[in-house]
């Protein structure tokens, strides 16, 4: 009976495992699928669209020297006091001329007014990203610095902005410190640098001072600033015609993004009978364009200008090396101090 039960047993088996291999092979089971990644946000028009009076750096390789970074004073400090200067900057990545321009404006100011504690603040994070990263100079933006200044006890806060011209930059900023105006007792926010038609005359008269030695009859001397899509991309064609009518026929003013081109500048400069040109940044730092774009030996300024069969020279200042637009700035800070109650 037992034999039976199990021969029973072995049989029923052998059926099952026929039926199965006979039967049709089970689809594997599905791959899950990668997520899809989200698609980019598009960048808002204005920001899209807004200017960069300085320049964004921080290429991942660099093949040039910027300086020594620790030369450079990135006014961080606590211990501010109940009265504060804060000089709000675009930014460099070149240490030097950082130290050079901003750094001398803001001694400058200090020197100025003594009884204000004089900080910092960039506003591009790219740029402060790029230096802390390459250097370990850590440099606030501006929320950073105003948070610094509300945990300091800070009570009047004057903001001293080193941009050229009321454009986005201008904006943004204005609108970050209306964010912060319940902070403090007094929020006062000083002029960039060009706004008034003596503001216009004094730069103007800066510049012309400081390329004198080039002014000899045959030299063309060519202003780059950066440009911008905004309305007050019109500062650059006002400080052409100021030129014009200090009678410095040989000045050009031109603009890396924006109008006038350096086409522009190149059929002005053609139009007259010049055999060498001077080249120099209308921008408060000398960084990323002025190294590149204008004194570059590709696709730059000064390759154009070569190209074009004149001798070039460049001049990779800022216009914050110039002591009378340190002086000016200083002047408009000392406009904003004045409306503190």
């Amino acid at each position: 009976m037992k034999k039976s039960i199990a021969c029973l047993l072995i049989l029923c088996m052998m059926v099952a495992l026929l039926a199965g291999c006979g039967s049709a092979p089970t689809a594997p089971a599905e791959e899950p699928k990668a997520e899809e990644p989200a698609p980019a946000e598009e960048p808002k028009a204005e920001e899209a669209a807004a200017p960069v009076e300085a320049e964004p750096e921080g290429e991942d390789e660099e093949n040039y020297e910027t300086g020594d970074a620790s030369l450079d004073d990135p006014l961080n400090q606590d211990g501010i006091g109940e009265k504060e200067l804060l000089v709000v900057s675009f930014g460099t990545s070149f240490n030097d001329n950082r130290r050079l321009t901003i750094g001398a404006i803001e001694k400058s100011l200090q020197t100025g007014f003594p009884e204000w504690s004089v900080r910092r603040a960039f506003t591009s994070q790219i740029i402060i990203d790029h230096v802390k990263g390459r250097d370990g100079e850590v440099i606030d933006n501006v929320g950073e610095a105003l948070d610094r200044a509300i945990a300091n006890g800070v009570k009047i806060l004057v903001v001293q902005p080193t941009h050229l011209m009321a454009g986005f930059e201008y904006t943004d900023l204005k609108n970050e410190l209306a964010e912060y105006a319940d902070a403090f007792d007094q929020i006062v926010l000083s002029n960039p640098l060009l706004i008034t038609d003596e503001d216009f005359r004094d730069v103007a008269e800066a510049i012309v001072s400081a390329t004198a030695e080039y002014d000899d009859g045959k030299t063309a001397i060519c202003f780059m600033g950066h440009g911008t899509e905004a309305d007050s991309n019109g500062v650059y064609a006002k400080m052409q015609t100021v030129l014009t009518e200090m009678g410095m026929d040989n000045y050009f003013i031109g603009t890396v993004e924006a109008e006038p081109s350096v086409d522009d500048v190149l059929a002005q400069v053609q139009s007259g009978d010049y055999s060498r040109v001077v080249l120099r940044p209308l921008m408060i730092v000398a960084g990323d364009h002025a190294n590149n774009d204008m004194a570059g030996e590709e696709d730059s300024w000064k390759s154009i200008f070569e190209g074009a069969g004149y001798e070039v020279e460049c001049v990779v200042e800022g216009l914050g090396q110039l002591e009378a637009i340190q002086k000016l700035i200083l002047a408009h800070a000392a406009d904003a101090i004045s409306q503190v109650k």
